[in-house]
């Protein structure tokens, strides 16, 4: 049996070694292959020295604009009752639906210089321009809290789900005004869950490269400044602004951590939620409006989408919506074979993906949590490794690797090949398999396996009947997690695809190049409704077998 469990570590430990941490390795030494000669001109840079800059002032914009707008959310959802609560719920977490790059070209759409929004103004108030240029650094954060404040929403939601809210009603007893009980009893709890969720808006908004590239009207940050490098065949200056990406996610991992870990965040409670009407008449007249207008703020990205996408293609300039509109691009989606290629590409690409995904973040979780095999602690920190490494520099680092066959360094010829995007999605993807299904298995008594084999039941029956059954939810959810993320991935996908393999995302940026605005919507449709697809068949298995 311990041989078994070892076996099955090593081969983990190998897939880890060669898929994340090789290629990651060997930027950070491609960063030295001149010495300290790059990264000195990378601190003398003007041009990359703007990038960092800037790269850290959007992120840090990024988790203050999405707490401002989830924690309130979150606050006014969970505990006050009024007409429209409801309604404001159900859209709440309606961004999440969108893919980031078709949520990028949604705002586009609506807000940029020949958007919807803006013509409309323009035209009510007789400009003769645009009455905003949605570029730069504002913009980007725009639409950046636009899509990661539901990060914030729910962790925050879940936080004050599981609040007793006797523990405010002490505190008033006692004499603490609103303010205080807030500063003093409730936030403090929520904390793990603001940390939490602040940290993934952080290493969302650093690694992002769909709204800076659209939006960025110039200015540099380092996600598309590695780009850029790499085109123009700089490679080892390329490396070096991949390291300082990686490096800046690292110190802000260990920044928002340090703040976490300053004390102890618990309560002994029931877990007690109630939601008290709103008092105020004023309120209560007010409040019904707002979430009218909050929610057809949140629709009209995704109404905006559908509309487009029935537009006819190179009839859309100065008119405030399309002038034209055709079922011609929908057709056209599912009968030209240049145009279902990236289709093809981008499902069987994401299938591979998430199917290596489940295999190996079974054995993963199963390792870590049922099993005393060795190194259980290294294991955790490498399967976390590609969650901290933003998506560009895991792209990079596999461009870097896989570009000849070497069997001495252990090199296959992947780039410029079909494979090498499902490797891509495969390892951004191993964290939120493996801790997914990680999380079923906790909740599983580990002696039930043990009585299984007791009773005679071998290893694979024991594995069939008992962990499956119990890792199944974790399962679902990872698996459906990953697919969505690899069906729209567009990060890893520009710096790393060809003609032949290019995904639906990269298909939407030429469409969006060559101003084929229907076909780009079209396409942004039907990536929506694949997620919406994976999210049902999801939910259908996790009802199915349950």
């Amino acid at each position: 049996m311990r041989k078994r469990f070892t076996g099955l570590a090593i081969a983990v430990f190998a897939l880890l070694a060669w898929a994340v941490v090789y290629p990651n390795a060997a930027v950070v030494a491609g960063s030295f292959a001149h010495g300290f000669r790059d990264w000195r001109e990378f601190f003398r840079s003007p041009a990359d020295h703007e990038a960092l800059v800037n790269t850290i002032i959007i992120s840090v914009a990024s988790v203050v604009a999405a707490l401002a707008i989830g924690i309130p959310l979150a606050f006014l959802l969970t505990r006050f009752e009024f007409r429209g609560r409801r309604m404001l719920s159900a859209f709440a977490t309606l961004p999440a639906a969108l893919p980031p790059l078709v949520g990028v070209i949604a705002f586009l759409f609506l807000y940029g210089e020949s958007g919807v929004v803006t013509r409309a103004v323009q035209h009510a108030l007789g400009l003769s321009r645009a009455p905003w240029n949605l570029t730069g650094v504002w913009a980007i954060v725009f639409v950046h809290a636009y899509t990661m404040y539901v990060y914030v929403f729910l962790f925050v939601a879940a936080g004050l789900e599981r609040y007793d809210t006797s523990l405010d009603e002490a505190a008033a007893g006692l004499g603490a005004g609103r303010a205080l009980r807030l500063r003093r009893v409730t936030l403090p709890l929520l904390t793990p869950a603001i940390v939490g969720s602040a940290l993934l808006v952080f290493m969302s908004a650093l690694g992002s490269f769909s709204a800076p590239y659209i939006f960025g009207g110039g200015i540099r940050v380092l996600s598309t400044q590695i780009l850029v490098s790499k085109l123009n065949g700089s490679m080892t200056m390329a490396y070096v602004e991949t390291a300082m990406l990686a490096l800046t996610a690292v110190a802000g991992l260990v920044v928002l951590r340090r703040i976490e870990g300053r004390r102890e965040y618990a309560a002994a409670g029931k877990g007690r939620v109630t939601r008290a009407p709103v008092q105020s008449r004023a309120w209560r007249i007010a409040t019904p409006v707002i979430a009218a207008v909050a929610v057809i703020f949140l629709i009209l990205p995704h109404a905006m989408v559908v509309l487009v996408s029935f537009a006819r293609d190179g009839t859309w300039t100065t008119q405030v919506l399309p002038p034209q509109y055709t079922l011609d691009n929908f057709r056209r989606l599912g009968t030209d074979p240049d145009l279902l290629q990236p289709i093809t590409n981008s499902v069987s690409m994401a299938a591979l993906a998430t199917a290596a995904n489940v295999v190996f973040g079974l054995a993963a979780a199963y390792l870590l949590v049922l099993t005393r095999a060795p190194g259980r602690r290294l294991l955790g920190l490498l399967v976390a490794l590609p969650w901290a490494i933003p998506a560009t520099a895991i792209a990079l680092g596999l461009a870097a690797t896989f570009d000849r066959n070497s069997l001495a360094t252990a090199r296959v010829l992947l780039v410029g090949t079909f494979w090498i995007l499902p490797l891509a999605y495969f390892i951004r993807n191993i964290p939120i398999v493996t801790n997914a299904i990680e999380g079923s298995l906790r909740q599983m008594d580990p002696t039930i396996e043990d009585a299984a084999r007791g009773l005679g039941a071998s290893w694979w029956l024991a594995m069939r009947r008992v962990v499956l059954p119990a890792a199944r939810p974790g399962l679902v959810a990872g698996a459906m997690l990953a697919s969505v993320a690899a069906v729209g991935e567009f990060v890893a996908s520009i710096v790393l695809y060809t003609h032949g393999n290019r995904p639906i995302s990269m298909e939407i940026l030429s469409q969006l190049r060559s101003l084929s605005f229907g076909t780009a919507a079209a396409y942004s449709v039907l990536l929506i409704a694949l997620v919406l697809a994976i999210t049902m068949t999801a939910r259908w298995a996790e009802s199915r077998f349950a």
